[in-house]
C-alpha cells in the first residue's frame, strides 16, 4: 500500500489518519502518537517508547521510504534541513578495544567525529561504523537510524543545539517514516549525554 502521506488534497490526508492528524505548518505530512502507530516504528524504537514517559510527547509521520534520506526528505515535504537532525554511529577505537556512540547532530552540520567525539569516547582513532554492523547491532534500517532505542551501553551525544529546539525531525528506526519531538527530550534519553560543539558547520 502506498505511504498516506502521497494522499493528494488535505482532506485525503487527514483521512490517513483519522482524527489524530498532526501537521506540519500545514504541509502534506501527517503526524499522530507515535504509539498509537507501532507498524512505524523499528522494533528497538517501539520498545523504549512504551517504557519512556515522556513517549506521549513523541509523533510519527508515515513517509515514502525512497525518501528518507534527509535531504530527499526536506524537498519533498518541505522541511527545513534547520527542522531535522541526523543520527550516525561513531566506532571509537584505542587498541583491540572500540567502543559505539550515537551521535544526534543538526542536518545542517556534521558530526566532529576525529575532534571531539574521538577524545569523548577516549579512543585513538574515529570514524563511522560499518553500515552492517549498526543494523545488526540496532536493529534498524539504514536510513533510518534514530537516537531512540540505541543498545545498553551505548552512549547517545546530542548536539547542545539540536537538545535546545522546541521541535525536531528525526528518524523512527525505519525508512518509512519519521518522528517528531520537542528536541530537550533528547536529552531525558538512556545514555544520552549533551555536548557543545558536537556538530560543526558543513563545509
Amino acid at each position: 500500500m502506498a505511504p498516506s502521506t502521497r494522499s493528494s488534497g488535505l482532506d485525503g490526508a487527514i483521512g490517513t489518519v483519522a482524527n489524530q492528524a498532526r501537521w506540519l505548518d500545514g504541509r502534506m505530512l501527517s503526524f499522530t502518537p507515535a504509539l498509537d502507530e507501532p507498524r512505524l516504528l523499528a522494533d528497538a524504537v517501539r520498545a523504549a517508547l512504551s517504557d519512556w514517559p515522556a513517549a506521549g510527547e513523541v509523533l510519527v509521520a508515515e513517509i515514502d521510504p525512497e525518501l528518507a534520506d534527509t535531504a530527499a526528505f526536506c524537498e519533498r515535504y518541505g522541511v527545513t534541513l534547520a527542522e531535522s537532525a541526523n543520527c550516525v554511529v561513531i566506532a571509537g577505537r584505542r587498541g583491540a578495544d572500540t567502543t559505539y556512540a550515537a551521535c544526534m547532530v543538526a542536518a545542517t552540520t556534521r558530526a566532529d567525529v576525529n575532534g571531539l567525539v574521538r577524545r569523548h569516547l577516549g579512543a585513538r582513532k574515529a570514524s563511522f561504523a560499518p553500515v552492517d554492523d549498526v543494523t545488526a547491532a540496532t536493529g534498524m534500517e539504514y536510513g533510518g537510524n534514530t537516537p531512540v532505542g540505541q543498545p545498553s551501553g551505548w552512549p547517545v551525544l546530542i548536539d547542545a543545539a539540536v537538545a535546545k529546539t522546541e521541535s525536531v525531525i528525526i528518524g523512527s528506526g525505519i525508512r518509512g517514516s519519521k518522528l517528531r519531538l520537542p528536541g530537550r527530550l533528547l536529552a531525558e534519553l538512556p545514555g544520552a549525554q549533551v555536548l557543545d560543539g558536537l556538530g560543526v558547520p558543513i563545509s
